[in-house]
């Protein structure tokens, strides 16, 4: 049987407080593991785009994957804390700008809270990790006496600097260490999935925890990318310089998405190569998860393809004509 073949069944997943979100084509599950101990499972169906839309389209639909990511993940997060009984904060429902919130968007106010969330998300992110290392990457150059060429690789070193040391420092926060775990446990289903075995404890348990398709891969695809897309983008005006890694984001997000895409539908010597980098960051942002915490995952898992049978079945022939 060709080892491609069960890899990338378009199955993704986030993990979350205290649980795991699993993406499917056509829905996605939330399994938390409550207050009482037991395991909450939701099942949300996911709004597709048409198959011929633009949206569909190869680097476009990149952007739009992860836009839609953020979406979600912001969602699954808010929901996951309440099923974990950890949104018990007491707020002032009596003030005039909660009234005023309510009074102006009604229902509508908790998307236009996602929505606020997710942009300004991005926003951060492109300061942290594309404006900043502009700014740094060329002060150092000046005091460095370098060129253009100096300033580039410079200005990717830093923002790779950056970004490593945010996890190590996010990775300390002892809620952090839980979801990582999580993420782990995340990891070794969808790998005990793709290799088309029995979704149990002590199978899933013995699975690696890193993944070629993980957020974490993307993210450090895009430092990668940037470093050789602004390579030849070059200027001296550091106003056009901010503005070139602002405008290209959208670009890089493409081109990386359509990388991790065929990574993770491929197996081979060049795949391991390209993935190398993001399997390393997994290091940091995946733990060895605890059997409880597998069996949220598989129980997220086990929804998405309740619903989505077809993705099982497939894998179950394959598994009996080899």
């Amino acid at each position: 049987m060709d080892k491609n073949k069960n890899l990338g069944k378009g199955i993704g997943g986030q993990a979350v407080i205290e649980g795991v979100m699993m993406r499917g084509k056509t829905m996605y599950s939330l399994a938390v593991r409550n207050p009482q101990k037991g395991i909450s499972v939701e099942k949300t169906p996911i709004k597709k785009s048409k198959e011929k839309s633009i949206l569909t389209l190869p680097l476009i639909r990149g952007v739009v994957s992860f836009v839609s990511s953020l979406v979600i993940g912001m969602k699954v997060t808010t929901r996951s804390a309440e099923l974990a009984g950890l949104d018990d904060i007491e707020y002032d429902k009596d003030s005039k700008f909660e009234r005023w919130l309510e009074k102006t968007f009604g229902d509508k106010l908790a998307d236009y809270a996602i929505g606020f969330s997710v942009c300004l998300s991005i926003a951060l992110c492109i300061a942290i990790f594309m404006v900043l290392p502009t700014f740094l990457g060329g002060l150092a150059t000046k005091l460095l006496g370098g060129d253009a060429t100096l300033r580039s690789v410079l200005e990717g070193i830093i923002r790779i600097l950056i970004f490593i040391v945010y996890l190590v420092l996010i990775a300390q926060m002892k809620d952090i260490k839980r979801t990582f775990m999580y993420h782990g446990a995340e990891h070794k289903t969808i790998n005990c999935f793709e290799s088309d075995e029995e979704l149990t404890v002590e199978n899933v348990r013995k699975h690696t925890r890193f993944h070629k398709r993980c957020g974490t891969s993307f993210l450090v695809l895009v430092m990668l990318v940037s470093m050789v897309v602004f390579f030849f983008i070059r200027t001296d005006i550091l106003w056009l310089r901010v503005l070139s890694r602002i405008l290209l984001v959208p670009v890089i997000s493409g081109i990386s998405y359509e990388i991790i895409r065929w990574a993770g539908r491929h197996d081979n010597w060049l795949v391991n190569i390209v993935s190398a980098p993001g399997i390393s960051m997994q290091l940091i942002t995946t733990s060895e998860p605890d059997d409880s915490m597998i069996e949220v995952a598989i129980a997220s898992l086990k929804a998405v393809l309740e619903e989505e049978p077809e993705e099982k079945e497939e894998a179950d022939n394959e598994k009996k004509t080899a």
